[in-house]
């Protein structure tokens, strides 16, 4: 248990580092769901956000899936661990036969057993969700929820940096072209 306190720990400052550094928000996603991954022994870890029309869930990166996976299909926002995207953290045991799993028979080729699904908040709005898949059944306890919660507070406050910065950007280009 101590442990994987450590790691989760480890992770978090990893994580905080790269959020703080990297401009590249793809980095700064792909650092969270490596990080996630491996400090949880867990098979993979993917991260995806809610489409504008909040209907969908997008892919935005993974890690430890295969990309037959990550392509299967078109992830419902309401057929796909929906109680995820209200804010409430889903843990799934068994997600081949789960109904809560949209896609049962690509889990189970995927050699997925278990899901934790956690959303992404963003001043109270959930904005997408990061999900870590286990190869074996896991009863996902409290430090492990708690650990990606504060991951994908991390991941929002990321997003949300990178847009300020795109937006800066932006604004400093268009006052230069003005001015000179």
């Amino acid at each position: 248990m101590e442990n994987t306190k450590q790691s989760y720990y480890e992770s978090l400052y990893e994580i905080a580092i790269a959020v703080n550094s990297v401009r590249d928000p793809e980095s700064v996603l792909y650092s969270i769901v490596e990080n996630v991954a491996n400090a949880m022994k867990a098979k993979g870890c993917s991260l995806m956000l809610l489409t504008s029309d909040k209907k969908l869930l997008r892919h935005v990166t993974d890690y430890g899936l295969s990309e037959r996976y990550v392509k299967k299909g078109p992830v419902s926002a309401d057929k796909s661990i929906s109680e995820a995207l209200e804010g409430k953290p889903v843990a799934v045991l068994n997600a081949i036969e789960d109904e809560r799993i949209q896609y049962q028979e690509q889990a189970k080729k995927e050699g997925i057993a278990s899901i934790l699904s956690i959303a992404m908040m963003l001043r109270g709005e959930s904005i997408g969700v990061i999900r870590v898949y286990t190869a074996e059944p896991r009863n996902f306890s409290t430090d492990d929820i708690y650990f990606v919660g504060a991951v994908a507070n991390l991941g929002a406050i990321a997003l949300e940096n990178a847009k300020r910065y795109d937006r800066l950007q932006e604004e400093y280009e268009a006052f230069r072209r003005r001015t000179f």
